[in-house]
């Protein structure tokens, strides 16, 4: 049989006015139809397209797995002998080709070359070096490493990636040199080298959260998540990094997403009932202390100020690590753009270390069909406006978010700007379609030690 005709191109040298590139992650196959990815295929001005991650979902289609509730009515099932958790290399392996087999998918394979790293989900919920959340020997699934060397096998087998160390099956960093405009330094920070993560419910006591106890583990700088050998080999590239832009292009968030506690703790419970009672009332007093009221009261500033990590499974979890990282920016006065995908929402952050000095931005992706957090907080449609409001008012380096849209970005990188563009469409859940065009967020960063912040952008 003869394939259709594909195309892909070869990286430019030199002098360079433009790169533009799409970016996605978390495509779900049970969750809906891959609508996006057929949006992106249908652009002629892209150099790349660069996928952060779960590329593929390990669950079942069974309607009680993760997102699957559609999956029977979408047409969107796996084959009898593929409808498990992967656990085989075998499993992994039918699992790309249930996924390839989708026209969408294979259209933008055919039109423009991927540039791709793993998540989480290429091998199972919340991996890390030596586990996961989503791996359970005692229920017969065996051995990690062994489950961990055949989805990586698998993804090796299928992607479009050559072996960074010649045999190896593990190691995925890498930098790809776009001319004298953008270094995109390639990470992977959910296996080779991650530290377990934390979990809230173990610092809460009958007092509640032991704070001491929390802070110092999440500020412990033996905590790791790119592990020692990459995160020299992170600062070896971009210490030798000469484009404009030095990207990474990496899988969960780098900002600074802190809430306050009574909002992390009623989400850590599932106690939702009270949450957007909760989350607007704390944004109003966020607004009040803003404006500067002197008629807050102590208490009122207390709950405001008793903040900690929304998400221990991104960098607000490695917190020591990621000030390695932004001083290394900072020292070898680097224009940093960061891009990240896996919460399934768009976001745009200021990058800012310990001490507050902006270092760069974050750009990140919402998912290709993967639920947000309008579907984790069971908010209702009519009250998402307000939560993203009101989220936006606590978190400090919070500059923009969409919490309830499908979609992708477009990140233009010129020599007098980096502008993200994030595209999202009304529905998954059927092949037709509408590109919200009134939902498109734009921002941009600008070169240079006085403009590494996000504005609205010009264009």
């Amino acid at each position: 049989s003869t394939s259709p005709v594909g195309t892909t191109r070869t990286l430019p040298e030199g002098s360079i006015d433009q790169v533009k590139l799409a970016v996605v992650s978390c495509s779900n196959y049970p969750a809906g139809y891959f609508n996006v990815y057929r949006e992106i295929a249908t652009r002629q001005d892209l150099d790349a397209l660069v996928h952060l991650g779960d590329y593929i979902y390990e669950y079942s289609s069974e309607a009680d797995s993760y997102a699957a509730a559609d999956a029977e009515a979408l047409g969107r099932t796996f084959p009898e002998a593929n409808n498990l958790e992967l656990i085989t290399l075998q499993d992994y392996r039918q699992r790309y080709g249930i996924y390839r087999k989708d026209d969408d998918l294979q259209e933008l394979h055919r039109v423009m070359p991927f540039i791709v790293v793993w998540d989480d989900h290429e091998v199972t919920n919340d991996t890390w070096r030596e586990g996961a959340e989503n791996h359970n020997p005692e229920l017969g699934e065996g051995d990690f490493g062994e489950r961990r060397i055949a989805a990586l096998r698998a993804f090796f087998g299928w992607m479009p990636i050559r072996p960074v160390i010649e045999g190896s099956n593990e190691t995925i960093y890498r930098s790809f040199r776009f001319g004298d405009l953008v270094d995109l330094h390639m990470l992977d920070t959910r296996i080779i080298g991650r530290d377990q993560q934390l979990d809230y419910m173990n610092y809460l006591g009958e007092g509640g959260l032991d704070v001491d106890a929390f802070r110092a583990a999440v500020g412990d700088p033996n905590r790791t998540l790119l592990g020692a050998e990459q995160r020299l080999w992170l600062q070896s590239a971009l210490a030798q990094g000469t484009a404009t832009w030095q990207v990474l292009g990496q899988q969960v968030l780098m900002g600074r997403m802190n809430l306050p506690a009574e909002l992390l703790m009623a989400i850590a419970t599932q106690n939702l009932e009270n949450l957007p009672a909760s989350l607007a009332e704390l944004a109003t007093l966020k607004a009040r202390a803003l404006q500067g009221d002197p008629t807050l009261t102590e208490q009122e500033l207390a709950r405001l100020e008793l903040a900690a990590p929304y998400n221990l499974d991104a960098w607000d979890g490695y917190q020591y690590e990621r000030e390695v990282v932004l001083a290394t920016a900072r020292q070898l006065d680097r224009n940093l753009v960061v891009l990240a995908g896996d919460t399934h929402n768009a976001w745009a952050n200021n990058l800012r270390d310990i001490e507050g000095r902006q270092i760069g931005v974050e750009f990140a992706t919402a998912s290709v069909t993967s639920p947000g957090l309008e579907g984790y907080l069971g908010l209702p449609a009519e009250m998402i406006p307000q939560a993203e409001q009101g989220i936006a008012l606590l978190v400090d380096d919070l500059e923009s978010l969409n919490i309830s849209q499908r979609g992708y970005m477009l990140v233009t990188f010129t020599p007098t700007e980096a502008r993200s563009e994030w595209h999202f469409l009304d529905t998954v859940k059927s092949r037709s379609y509408e590109s919200l065009s009134q939902a498109t967020i734009s921002l941009r960063t600008l070169p240079g030690s006085e403009g590494r912040r996000l504005e609205q952008s010009a264009g």
